[in-house]
């Protein structure tokens, strides 16, 4: 993409807003990614410690988690294997644009975070609108890592109490209500009060061996399986043409690495685009690899019958599984305070914003209103997931968000940076571009459209 001239709406005094109000240079950014100060006179000069193999790495970290566990049933959904592969193609084609665009975007804009993105290039409405999109986003992420914590808890317990897994366990301790409390009250609360989350800097790595592992051990399950693993039934066609639609929700949950691309971006030694291109191409093959490998040997291990959770799935007694399920855990114990970092980054920005007061004059305050809104955070969160126990639900909703970070708003930025263009003329690249963002921002609001109405309407109600 050709750089035009001229700045993109980068005068915060056009907001009437706090100039240095909000955690601004902080917000969303990966624990792995150290960058230079955004004001720095050499910025883009190959002051950043990142280089181009060290990036993609750290992209392909942020793809991959704990959304591959439900792979498998969204190729069930979407009608076998040929459907859920076309399905993650086409989507890939968006999905690496979409990331060249905030790169884009960031260069002309000069920020260094998604949303401060999106403020710069788009203005004051869809800046809000991504950081409560950011907020929202995080919180249903939060919700569904506490029901893996239970899913994967339960059947680690059913295999330590050695009772049959259809008769359930009357033992109070082993209930999956107080398990996922106590875990989430000794392990994940004190994690997610402090201000700062450096200290989870090495969380990434562990939730990368743990994802790399749970895939390895689904497809060895598929290629040796054992004898009780028959599958029900193996769909070759989708139900219905809306049931493809309803698997996009797994897909954009699963690649959505674009709110922290941005830091990532811009902690590069040599920040350019074309650079950045081949990163996030090598970082999403990758990614498509793991997920397509979790996805097609899960559904074709159990077919039809194939859970939310893919692990479910498998026997309680399974060794190799039961490590998976010990992996799943320690990633998603370590994960959550990280999403709720960001969520907190993001509200907290918002708050100071409309009340005009910088982070220096708030600073007794804040500590008062984190440990509030931490508190506040956490038990909704838990209460939720105690009461939703298919984390097919949860994501059928926030995979229909994802779908406005892939699509919507690298869309908007796309079309707002091309318009904010100095040009005497308009080449055919330009009008190319401005109808690209254009399909992006309306394939987005479908996407998210249809399936949180679904959501609602049917997974929600039943």
């Amino acid at each position: 993409m050709a750089q035009g001239t001229g700045s993109i709406n980068s005068d915060y005094k056009d907001w009437e807003w706090s100039d240095d109000a909000g955690e601004r240079a902080r917000l969303l950014q990966s624990p792995s990614v150290e960058t230079v100060p955004k004001n720095s006179e050499n910025q883009g000069n190959g002051l950043g410690a990142t280089s181009a193999l060290g990036a993609v790495f750290i992209v392909v970290n942020a793809a991959l988690g704990a959304g591959l566990l439900n792979f498998p049933a969204a190729f069930s959904m979407a009608g076998g294997v040929a459907a859920g592969i076309a399905l993650q193609m086409c989507m890939l084609i968006f999905i690496i644009g979409a990331l060249v665009i905030l790169a884009y975007c960031s260069q002309a804009s000069n920020e260094r975070t998604y949303q401060e993105v999106v403020w710069a290039v788009c203005g004051k409405v869809p800046g809000v609108l991504c950081e409560v999109a950011i907020a929202v986003y995080t919180f249903g992420t939060c919700i569904a890592f506490l029901i893996i914590i239970g899913d994967q808890e339960d059947k680690i317990i059913a295999a330590l109490v050695k009772e049959p897994e259809e008769v359930g366990s009357s033992r109070w301790y082993t209930d999956r209500k107080f398990t996922i409390s106590v875990t989430a009250f000794l392990l994940i609360l004190p994690l997610s009060i402090p201000k700062e989350i450096g200290f989870q800097k090495y969380a990434s790595s562990l939730s990368v061996i743990g994802t790399w592992y749970v895939t390895a051990v689904i497809i060895i399950k598929y290629i040796w399986p054992d004898k009780e693993l028959v599958p029900v039934e193996i769909p070759t066609s989708p139900s219905s043409w809306t049931a493809v639609f309803n698997a996009m929700p797994t897909i954009c949950f699963g690649f959505q690495c674009h709110v922290s691309s941005v830091p990532v971006f811009n902690s590069m030694k040599q920040p350019e685009v074309k650079t950045w291109g081949a990163v996030v191409t090598a970082a999403m093959v990758i990614a498509l690899f793991v997920y397509t490998g979790t996805g097609i040997c899960g559904f074709l291990t159990f077919g039809a019958g194939v859970e939310q959770d893919v692990l479910m799935s498998y026997p309680s007694n399974d060794i190799p599984v039961a490590l998976a399920r010990a992996f799943i855990i320690l990633c998603v114990l370590t994960s959550y305070p990280i999403l709720h970092f960001c969520g907190r980054a993001v509200l907290e920005g918002l708050w100071l914003r409309y009340t005009g007061v910088t982070v220096e004059e708030d600073v007794v305050r804040e500590r008062r209103r984190r440990l509030l809104q931490t508190i506040s955070w956490f038990l909704l969160t838990l209460l939720l997931a105690l009461f939703i126990p298919d984390i097919g639900k949860v994501i059928s909703v926030i995979g229909g968000l994802a779908a406005c970070f892939i699509f919507v708003f690298p869309g908007l930025c796309l079309i707002q940076a091309k318009l904010s263009e100095i040009q005497e003329t308009r080449a055919v690249s330009w009008w190319g571009q401005v109808s690209y963002g254009v399909f992006m921002v309306t394939l987005g609001a479908f996407i998210f459209g249809q399936t949180t109405a679904n959501a609602i309407f049917v997974d929600l109600t039943a």
